[in-house]
């Protein structure tokens, strides 16, 4: 089961904040594509996940939001590939709105918290946070194929989950 807490920036929550860090299995890591600021903030709180945690590395991944806004962007995919990279988690844009890769952030972020918590040094293979199966990479596949996500063009970040 998944817990899910969206503070969506709300300084009323700061107090809690570190508190859900504690007792949180994974983080999805979320910006709007269309703030540099909401991009710019996300360091500070991998960063304050990784502190409360103590840990080097802990389940995560980096989503960018509003992707139906593509004419307003600011931050480009490139940065968010490279960011990621150096979370050294999973990165994907998605479209909360239209529904697109919404499915498949989650299921990266459970993979992740999956294989940390079959390896007792935290992560299974290491190397392995941006990639999925053959299997997952054929059912996404699939999925675009029946037009489930209709009227979509391919996103870029797509990429970097399915290598």
């Amino acid at each position: 089961m998944l817990d899910i807490l969206d503070t969506a920036g709300q300084e009323e929550y700061s107090a809690m904040r570190e508190q859900y860090m504690r007792t949180g299995e994974g983080f999805m890591l979320v910006y709007s594509i269309t703030s540099r600021g909401s991009f710019e903030e996300i360091v500070t709180f991998q960063q304050q996940i990784l502190r409360v945690k103590d840990k080097d590395y802990f389940p995560m991944i980096l989503v960018g939001n509003h992707l139906e806004r593509e004419t307003e962007r600011t931050v480009s995919v490139e940065e968010g590939i490279r960011l990621a990279q150096e979370f050294g988690c999973p990165f994907i844009e998605v479209s909360s709105k239209a529904r697109i890769n919404i499915d498949e952030a989650f299921y990266g972020l459970v993979r992740d918290i999956r294989r940390f918590n079959t390896d007792p040094a935290g992560r299974a293979v290491k190397g392995s946070q941006n990639r999925t199966t053959a299997a997952e990479r054929k059912s996404v596949k699939r999925r675009q194929a029946r037009g489930w996500l209709k009227g979509s063009k391919r996103n870029p970040s797509m990429e970097a989950i399915e290598e």
